[in-house]
């Protein structure tokens, strides 16, 4: 039963629950399941009656999300979504009545994290890219970086002999140099120094942007 407040309340009898569920690595697959307490939940009106009493269809909601897919989900679209699930390889976000897509954390931001959960909490309201579907399999990839903005846009706003807060996320493998991201889609490369660790933040001075080569120069200070 679901309490829409004001003496309306809704019912999704046995048999209009969900018919989707998701398959071992979270894609979206035929199934009969049941919703959880509390979980948020996409439904059709199928009833209304006179003593304030509305019968839903969670199947029907369902159907209808399968058939968006197929006939109108395409690579590069924009679409809005629901974190559901985090994992420390990626997101599963439902982007329609129980349609859901994976989006690994490679393609959440240019600049590199340790985990999901530092830009994603379970139940926020994202907008994500469609980077690949397979309608046979019924297997949507995701991505986000591409919503922060190109390099091109995001260096505009900065210029050489700027001051900056920056978050140092990892050293070089040489140890040439560490990696600072000013922004999630823009990260520069400071000398390297020890004592730095991932997440911290930190002062750096813009010392020389490289456009041709997308590379930023960075002194901390």
């Amino acid at each position: 039963m679901l309490d829409f407040g004001e003496n309306l309340t809704g019912i999704i009898p046995r048999n209009e629950v969900d018919y989707i569920t998701c398959d071992e690595y979270g894609f979206t697959k035929p199934s009969i399941c049941k919703n959880k307490l509390n979980s948020y939940v996409q439904f059709k009106v199928k009833e209304i009656y006179s003593d304030n009493q509305v019968i839903l269809s969670r199947k029907k909601a369902n159907e209808e999300a399968l058939n968006w897919m197929n006939e109108n989900l395409k690579p590069g679209q924009i679409v809005k979504g629901i974190v559901k699930n985090i994992r420390k390889y990626g997101v599963f976000v439902e982007i329609g009545a129980g349609v859901t897509g994976l989006l690994h954390i490679e393609d959440i931001s240019v600049s590199r994290i340790k985990s999901p959960e530092e830009r994603f909490y379970s139940g926020q309201k994202i907008n994500v890219m469609i980077k690949s579907i397979d309608k046979e399999k019924k297997q949507i990839v995701l991505s986000y970086k591409e919503l922060y903005g190109t390099w091109e846009e995001n260096v505009k706003t900065i210029s050489e002999k700027m001051i900056l807060d920056g978050i140092v996320k990892e050293a070089d493998k040489y140890k040439n140099g560490l990696f600072i991201e000013l922004k999630p889609n823009l990260v520069g490369m400071a000398e390297y120094q020890e004592g730095y660790e991932y997440g911290q933040q930190v002062k750096v001075y813009v010392k020389k942007i490289i456009n041709d080569k997308k590379k930023i120069k960075l002194v901390i200070v």
